[in-house]
């Protein structure tokens, strides 16, 4: 417990809340969207503006509280969020402005992706953004950002502009190709182990209405399915984005209802073109099986990015593995069959996300990102909403990264890690992570901002 006086300290001048332990919002303000975290902050920290997020860093550095900084609170390994410490939440800095003559939005660190395609869509305008809208804009941009549209796109790093950052010492800064360089270099993938990330500036692309949706097979011609995947996708067009997935149906309406329950393997398609050109591209795939569903439609950017939030909402139990493919060889593709037979529960999948294309023709060294000719990003995760059902969606999980990752690239994308170990973000970072140490030196030299895939100063 902190020492009454000090809490008191804190809430001087501060516009936001501060929950303490023993508040009656306490229970609901610690819980965070993954189930299986459950952590016992000392303080949450709601900040209202970039002064009460100076205050609270300059209250936990005085006073040696760890820190944890929780955006959208959807990351994995439940990193926005720790025992004993203070979290400093911005999920009250939500804003946006969309900018149409220089094709740009700002948003504000609380920000989830919802609240962007909300705002931008209006304009006809998008940039990546995951594919489900209730995560963060923060921790997703900051360790990459994959979504429907990296491949015409790039990644969220790939289009940010600046950004606003408050440092370990308190101080604020702008980061930018021209102001701070080297730190807007290490934001761009190296996580939150720089600065509070206050506020976001992305490059606009013209995506409206986009042609989209899913295609089911029966998880039987999985092997056949993805070897059809492996060669289609790769030669695609930049504009058509497809991610590979094992599911469970779930039992609603959006599907039909001989389907419900049963075991599929899937793509889940996203073309930011005409229908026409749509129909020209997409007709191997209509045509290959043929699919049991062909769930293709026009339909608006935004409600592509949230078809997932009603089958994932916060509280599930969840587990996650990964790992980026440069290759998806035959022998692979044995092994995801022989694992996604074994899909534990309705919630549990595998995607394979495309990661070439636009995000592929950016250097290995311009960002911290550092697999750019992987072609996949690949992610094993189990779900469940019954804490029951826990050890069995950790064990389908393990059991089935540790099957696939001898044909993997090596690291993994960041924001689908657990709490992994120092020997995988090094893997991660590859020949990046020495620069990323040096940088966290300059503006992290005690290693405040240390609660993420934790890279220590050098």
């Amino acid at each position: 417990m902190i020492d009454q006086t000090k809490i008191q300290e804190l809430k001087s001048g501060f516009r936001g809340d501060i929950v303490p332990q023993g508040d009656e919002t306490y229970e609901n303000s610690r819980k965070v969207y993954n189930g299986m975290i459950d952590k016992h902050p000392a303080i949450i920290a709601y900040c209202a503006d970039t002064a009460d997020v100076i205050s609270a860093v300059n209250f936990g550095r005085n006073n040696k509280i760890l820190i944890a900084v929780r955006g959208g609170g959807h990351n994995g390994g439940g990193l926005g969020t720790c025992d004993d410490g203070l979290v400093i939440d911005l999920s009250k800095i939500k804003y946006t402005r969309v900018d149409t003559k220089e094709r740009t939005v700002r948003a504000g660190g609380g920000c989830t992706w919802g609240d962007v395609d909300h705002a931008t869509h209006a304009f006809g305008m998008a940039t990546p953004s995951g594919i489900i809208s209730t995560t963060g804009v923060g921790g997703l941009t900051l360790g990459g950002g994959i979504g429907h549209i990296t491949r015409k796109c790039g990644l969220s790093i790939d289009n940010l502009l600046e950004a606003d950052i408050v440092l370990a010492d308190g101080s604020f800064v702008k980061a930018s190709k021209d102001e701070n360089p080297d730190l807007f270099w290490a934001i761009r993938g190296g996580g939150g182990n720089f600065g509070i990330v206050t506020s976001f500036l992305f490059r606009l692309h013209p995506v409206d209405i986009i042609i989209g949706g899913p295609t089911l097979w029966p998880i039987e011609k999985t092997v056949e399915v993805m070897k059809f995947y492996r060669e289609f996708i790769t030669k695609a067009p930049d504009e058509l984005n497809g991610f590979f997935a094992f599911l469970i149906v779930p039992p609603v309406p959006d599907f039909p209802e001989e389907l419900h329950l049963k075991k599929m393997c899937g793509i889940v398609w996203c073309y930011t073109g005409s229908q026409a050109d749509a129909d020209k591209v997409l007709a191997p795939v209509k045509a290959f099986g043929p699919p049991a569903l062909y769930g293709i439609g026009a339909m608006p950017h935004p409600a592509l990015q949230s078809a997932f939030d009603g089958l994932y909402p916060a509280g599930y139990q969840w587990y996650w593995r990964a790992d980026f493919v440069n290759e998806l060889t035959d022998e692979a593709i044995e092994k995801h069959y022989e694992n996604g037979l074994k899909l534990p529960t309705m919630f549990s999948t595998m995607h394979l996300y495309p990661v070439d294309g636009a995000a592929g023709r950016v250097g290995k060294n311009d960002t911290p990102w550092a697999y750019r000719k992987a072609k996949w990003a690949e992610v094993i995760v189990g779900v469940d909403p019954d804490p029951a059902n826990k050890d069995t969606i950790t064990k389908w999980t393990k059991e089935y990264w540790d099957a696939l990752h001898p044909y993997s690239a090596g690291g993994a994308y960041v924001n689908f890690m657990m709490d992994e170990g120092d020997e995988r973000i090094r893997a991660t970072y590859g020949e990046n992570y020495e620069r990323l140490t040096k940088i966290k030196k300059k503006y992290d030299p005690n290693n405040l901002f240390r609660v993420n895939q934790n890279i220590k100063p050098a």
